[in-house]
């Protein structure tokens, strides 16, 4: 139907899930907005703003079905990360009405985008509509949806890390490892870096490796700030921030402090590393023989356990919301209600794209698209799932950049604890900045 597209081509589900996944917002906080006012006319489009991602295709390919029940016509705009960043700083800044339906990160940009009074309170819609079935949705993406007590986004897609592992290496020992003590012992056993072998490949770039190891130092004990303070240098962190620096220190390809996803990903695709923690959304990268070498040798396995247990991120990825001055509330309100539904969410799950909602979950056809130990792993990872990977913040972007300060200490074969302790202090002074804790 009526669909406008920028932006990359359609690709696989996991490349372009990746992309959303490593993708950052600048954290700059920006002007306040003025009131709403005026109506639309009757033949405006409803206009969705949404990321290049293989969820917006599966939507767009069905926008008949809610224009039929909206009686209006749905345009779609597809963008880049970076573009779309730069279309809401712009339009947002300037009260547009333009765009109705925004597609939005709960843990990137939504708080900032309630601080500037940008989004909608859907808190009476979700909750007052008994069809809707707002307790269906997993109980870390909700929550990750409200900012003090108000809902202003519902989640479409959502991510867990998965440890990616070689099945041909690990047999002798029983299978994969069930805690994080057992993955260093088996990378350092397996891993031959003379010969260009490596037992864990992970991501180590400062700003981009704190999401993945986010469920390291959950599963150590830690968090990132506990009751409003930094935790950064806390006995938990330090033990984290060594436990992960020391993995790919002694047992990791080189230049791993420049490696995001994109560097990472191929060293175990291409079949030189035994072990790789990252997204669950980016395995069919490794199931695709054009791209990897390990297709019939890759297996599946929930995060490993470390002293505190097994405590991955279940992250909302990407959710919708709908625009402050938006002219078209309710039916912007009825795209969400569609879109997000529980039958959208199933179909939606049964071709590959999880969703939110434990119905999906636990109906054993939506997970048929998966391979069967991977579905295994992300239901048991949803289920132990942390609702964030990220300082809950305004200016994410700054606050992952000094998170990431001793992760790259360790993996250069540094003294951490120096380093966090350092890292803590400029983390402390920067929450007091941060608008987020100012103002709570």
């Amino acid at each position: 139907m009526s669909t406008s597209s920028q932006g990359v081509s359609r690709r696989s589900f996991g490349k372009l899930a990746a992309t959303a996944a490593v993708a950052a917002v600048g954290g700059t906080t920006l002007g306040a907005c003025s009131t709403r006012g005026g109506t639309a006319s009757p033949d405006a489009p409803l206009r969705v703003t949404a990321i290049n991602h293989v969820w917006s295709h599966a939507i767009a390919d069905r926008l008949e079905e809610i224009e039929d029940r909206i009686k209006r016509r749905v345009s779609i705009s597809m963008l880049t990360a970076d573009q779309l960043t730069s279309s809401y700083n712009v339009k947002l800044n300037a009260s547009a009405t333009d765009v109705d339906v925004m597609m939005v990160r709960a843990l990137q940009e939504q708080l900032l985008f309630a601080h500037n009074g940008w989004l909608v309170d859907l808190t009476d819609r979700v909750e007052g509509d008994a069809g809707y079935r707002w307790s269906d949705f997993q109980q870390a993406p909700r929550e990750r949806s409200a900012v003090d007590g108000s809902v202003l986004s519902v989640p479409v897609v959502t991510e867990r890390p998965a440890l990616y592992y070689r099945r041909d290496l690990v047999e002798d020992f029983g299978g994969p490892p069930g805690t994080l003590d057992e993955l260093r012992e088996l990378s350092l056993e397996l891993a031959d870096r003379r010969d260009n072998f490596f037992g864990f490949v992970g991501r180590g770039q400062r700003n981009g490796a704190v999401s993945q190891w986010s469920s390291f130092l959950y599963s150590f004990g830690g968090d990132f700030v506990v009751d409003g303070r930094s935790a950064l240098a806390t006995p938990e962190a330090i033990a984290a921030y060594e436990y992960y620096g020391r993995l790919l220190h002694e047992t990791g390809p080189p230049g791993a402090t420049n490696m995001s996803l994109e560097q990472a990903m191929p060293i175990f695709a291409q079949g030189k590393a035994a072990f790789y923690v990252d997204a669950d959304a980016i395995y069919t990268n490794f199931l695709d023989p054009g791209v990897s070498t390990v297709q019939d040798l890759v297996g599946f396995a929930p995060f490993p356990a470390g002293p505190a247990g097994a405590r991955p991120h279940n992250i909302p990825s990407w959710s919708l919301g709908i625009n402050e001055f938006s002219l078209l509330r309710d039916d912007a309100w009825e795209f969400l209600r569609w879109a997000s539904g529980p039958e959208m969410v199933a179909a939606l799950q049964a071709e590959g794209i999880p969703g939110a909602r434990e119905s999906a979950w636990s109906d054993s056809e939506t997970l048929g698209s998966f391979p069967a130990e991977l579905a295994e792993t992300m239901r048991i990872s949803a289920e132990r799932g942390v609702g964030t990977d990220r300082p809950q913040v305004l200016q994410v972007a700054r606050a992952r950049d000094i998170v990431g300060r001793p992760l790259v200490a360790g993996i250069l074969g540094e003294s951490v604890p120096g380093v966090a302790r350092d890292a803590d202090a400029e983390f402390a002074e920067f929450l007091v900045r941060d608008n987020r804790y100012r103002e709570g």
